[in-house]
């Protein structure tokens, strides 16, 4: 009988309490006014995979506040992003406390993104054995999914692998950087090529198989506008793909003993339920 693998879930942090902020939009506070929506959001979405998962391993990463190395390849990537809303800052030390209380472990890197170091935590955990899930929401993170790695988006409960990414992109994972190269990621303010959107670009990497592929083929194009957008902004298409590229060699130390799942601290977590008066959580 084959021995079952060991799960690592990696915890995409940041997506976490930025989708339960703006997931919940109903006014959420205890009695003294402290704001509670995102913590509440990231609690819920702790226990589903604590308690529903089970991992023998999981560590929640965050990205870091310093700019990192795709603001030195592009100076306005992600420059239209607004600062935090100060009611979301302040539920920050709440987070932090219940991972505390769950008595996982928590990382970034200055320079990095969450993404790069789940990225390459994934590759190198696949390599060692380990049944890798990244919980994510993020599309972006679909170009990881391989042999020993899914993803997990509690928010939709559901398990995604390679025929998700196809159904999603037209394309397997490791065309998924080609697509939102192509098509830009507004969110990332990644500018890809104009007048390419999702389905142009589906269909244009699904037929040519790849970026460098389709901007070859560019000039043989019969759509007049779409063959004079990939000749002329090839170069802003490529640096598209560079930037929406997940790195898989941050540095970032591969430490899974340090990230086995114990029991949770129930009595500190039953403190800070009871300060933010969460009594579903109680």
């Amino acid at each position: 009988m084959t021995p079952q693998k060991r799960s690592l879930y990696l915890i995409d942090g940041a997506g976490y309490y930025y989708r339960a902020y703006f997931a919940i939009r109903q006014y959420l506070s205890n009695s003294k006014g402290t704001p509670t929506n995102a913590v509440y959001g990231f609690a819920l979405m702790l226990k589903k995979i604590m308690k529903d998962k089970t991992p023998d391993y999981a560590l929640i990463v965050f990205d870091s506040k310093e700019k990192t190395f795709r603001h030195e390849m592009y100076e306005l990537y992600k420059a239209h992003r607004p600062k935090m809303p100060d009611d979301l800052a302040v539920q920050l030390p709440f987070i932090d406390r219940l991972i505390e209380g769950y008595n996982l472990s928590a990382i970034k890197e200055p320079g990095y993104e969450a993404d790069d170091l789940i990225g390459t935590i994934a590759v190198k955990a696949a390599k060692e054995g380990y049944d890798v899930v990244i919980a994510t929401s993020d599309k972006d993170m679909m170009q990881l999914i391989a042999p020993g790695v899914r993803i997990f988006d509690p928010m939709k409960d559901k398990l995604i692998g390679p025929k998700e990414v196809r159904e999603k992109f037209g394309a397997g994972p490791d065309k998924v950087a080609d697509v939102l190269g192509l098509m830009g990621d507004s969110s990332d303010n990644i500018p890809g090529v104009p007048g390419v959107g999702e389905k142009t670009a589906r269909a244009l990497v699904a037929e040519y198989g790849g970026m460098e592929k389709v901007l070859k083929a560019a000039e043989g194009m019969s759509k007049k506008k779409l063959k004079e957008n990939l000749i002329e902004y090839a170069e802003q298409a490529r640096l598209s793909k560079q930037l929406a590229t997940i790195k898989l060699d941050s540095p970032v130390k591969f430490d899974p003993e340090k990230w086995k799942v114990g029991g949770p601290d129930n009595e500190k977590l039953k403190a800070l339920y009871s300060e933010l008066e969460f009594a579903r959580m109680l």
